[in-house]
């Protein structure tokens, strides 16, 4: 039957805040009205949630994350983030190290965080491909919205530690890193020139290559580049090889990216930024501050703030983006850093992201203003049906 949510305040991006506002999601678990409760018909029969009073906001989207593939409460064996027996691998795939009995996904939904993006992690210069997936699903095949989202690069500290002084291999250096990542896209575009050159020659068409299948996409510009960088240093290489093979990039943490707004700007590059909340414990974290998001905003560049789950639990989303607003980033920049803009960093903002006819049926009930420390989630609500309920609203 459809499910109604009826009576609060509607937050939308295309038409503000609607006041003793109604969501209607059709029994195909898509929005199908959205507006005032009086300008809007509620189906015979619907299920309807009583929320006078309320804050009604799109389900939440955490573009970075290692959800299902680090697994909580299991230990070592849960961790299936780096295949660090190698340094180039871009044809692993996120997806396949997913459990989707991680517990986390409940947390999630408790929180109100409906949609993720995982990713592999950053040991390697050239790590593999991520997945945008529901939080909720009898399994992980349900729960996936878009594959790949992205193809993970990683600079600095960790392919070196991992590679150069861990297993005494290239790359040891900045510089390994950045020829690694440039000596293989020229291998995918040979390729790829190959396979043009001779598509209607079968007998010296190339065997099929895997890694530079993964390549081929973010050379096509199917998918772009995620490119795990903190320093300033390390964002301007991974810009520079991007605009050396005519990549699509976004920067994953761009935690020094308040240092160089300008020319990210000029790129019109998005950076998903976080986490926020943990300890300076390396040298590329020693220029963080909870300012970043504000500065980014202030310049046009299409932010996302994420967790890094678990690095930051991902249940802990909206308490970055309340310290965010704390140093200054404006309420809506700050919501659509996790709706909208990180649905658009993910390629999903056809389905989730914002309040409107047609997309999904994702909606989050909470009880006080979003991002308030004291609101509470009262029911979030994935493809039009109420997965999680708090004590509170069953009363």
């Amino acid at each position: 039957m459809p499910l109604v949510v009826k009576g609060g305040y509607v937050y939308t991006f295309y038409r503000g805040i609607i006041e003793d506002g109604v969501v209607v999601i059709g029994d195909d678990g898509k929005i199908v009205a959205v507006g005032r409760v009086d300008e809007v018909e509620i189906p015979p029969g619907s299920d309807v949630i009583g929320a006078r009073g309320a804050h009604i906001i799109p389900g939440l989207v955490d573009a970075h994350t290692h959800i299902g593939v680090d697994e909580e409460a299991v230990g070592w064996e849960g961790r299936d983030t780096n295949e660090s027996t190698e340094p180039v691998t871009p044809h692993l795939r996120a997806f396949d190290g997913i459990k989707s009995d991680d517990i986390a996904f409940r947390e999630a939904l408790e929180a109100g965080i409906t949609s993720v993006g995982v990713l592999p992690g950053s040991a390697n210069p050239i790590g593999g491909l991520g997945v945008a997936i529901k939080c909720f699903g009898k399994n992980k095949l349900e729960m996936l919205i878009r594959e790949p989202i992205g193809l993970k690069m990683a600079f600095g500290e960790n392919p070196k530690r991992t590679h150069g002084v861990e297993n005494k291999r290239s790359p040891s250096t900045r510089m390994g890193i950045a020829g690694i990542i440039r000596e293989w896209f020229v291998k995918a575009r040979n390729y790829s020139r190959k396979k043009e050159l001779f598509k209607d020659q079968p007998e010296k068409f190339p065997d099929v290559d895997l890694r530079l299948e993964a390549l081929e996409l973010a050379l096509k510009g199917v998918i772009p580049v995620r490119a795990h960088a903190h320093m300033a240093d390390d964002m301007l290489t991974a810009i520079s090889i991007a605009k050396e093979f005519n990549l699509r990039i976004v920067l994953d943490h761009g935690t020094e990216a308040h240092r160089i707004p300008e020319i990210i700007a000029s790129e019109k590059i998005p950076v998903a930024v976080g986490p926020l909340m943990t300890a300076k414990g390396k040298v590329e974290l020693r220029n963080r501050t909870i300012e970043t998001p504000k500065v980014l905003a202030s310049y046009g560049i299409e932010i996302a703030i994420i967790t890094d789950h678990p690095v930051i639990p991902l249940k802990l989303l909206p308490v970055q983006v309340a310290l965010a607003m704390r140093e200054g980033l404006p309420f809506e920049d700050a919501l659509k850093a996790v709706t909208v803009n990180a649905a658009r960093i993910l390629g999903i903002s056809d389905r989730v992201g914002s309040i409107e006819v047609g997309k999904d049926g994702d909606i989050v009930v909470l009880s006080r203003r979003p991002f308030d420390i004291e609101a509470k989630v009262l029911y979030t609500v994935v493809n039009g049906k109420v997965v999680y309920s708090s004590e509170e609203a069953r009363k």
